[in-house]
């Protein structure tokens, strides 16, 4: 089983980790970093890259779609036309066709969620219905084959989703045990609903401020 991670630059780095690091103990599991060329792509910290072994050319029928977002380029992959031409057409053959955090812009830009509920991050919630598709404020929403997280850590959530889904419960959790993924956060400001009105104020102007950034540095 093929599990295509996509990478751009500026992605966001647990966005696509998370996934890998539940995937990749799937029985079977062959997973992937694809991007429009090979070699390495800068996350949107500045501080990380990740390395892109194969192109959109020699991945062309994934079994898993994996689409991470990013804190300040997610519109850079959503306007560059081989990004949207590879997901369209892997979509089509694709089991399972996925995204992280603002990731779900992406698969928006190419048309998959038209009509359809999604997730994505709780900043990015006003732009799905710019492109046909319903937000839903949850951690993780399927609809038919396609699973949409919302932000960042939600990754692990949805992979874990898609692995019950693929090997079954036990194999899910045994993958669990194996990560040790026992969150236990010591404030509970983990979303938008729980965290307070300051809190939420701050975390906006600094996404605002990485925004800003990464659009200069582009």
């Amino acid at each position: 089983m093929d599990v295509a991670i996509l990478l751009y630059e500026g992605l966001t780095a647990l966005d696509a980790i998370g996934p890998y690091e539940t995937l990749t103990l799937l029985p079977g599991a062959r997973v992937k970093f694809v991007a429009r060329e090979r070699g390495a792509k800068r996350t949107d910290s500045g501080a990380l890259a990740l390395v892109a072994d194969y192109s959109f050319a020699e991945v062309t029928s994934p079994d898993v779609i994996v689409v991470p977002g990013s804190s300040n380029s997610t519109r850079s992959a959503m306007e560059d036309a081989a990004t949207i031409q590879w997901l369209r057409a892997a979509h089509e053959t694709s089991r399972w066709t996925t995204s992280v955090c603002s990731g779900a812009l992406v698969l928006a830009a190419a048309g998959l969620l038209k009509g359809l509920k999604a997730t994505t991050h709780w900043a990015a919630m006003p732009f799905l219905a710019a492109f046909g598709a319903e937000a839903v404020q949850e951690r993780v929403v399927r609809q038919g084959k396609i699973v949409t997280a919302a932000g960042v850590s939600a990754g692990l959530d949805m992979a874990l989703y898609l692995a019950g889904e693929i090997a079954g419960a036990e194999a899910a959790q045994i993958i669990q045990l194996i990560m040790e993924y026992d969150p236990q956060p010591p404030f509970d400001a983990g979303s938008i609903g729980k965290a307070s009105p300051s809190v939420v104020e701050s975390a906006r102007h600094e996404m605002a401020r990485l925004s800003a950034s990464g659009a200069k540095a582009s």
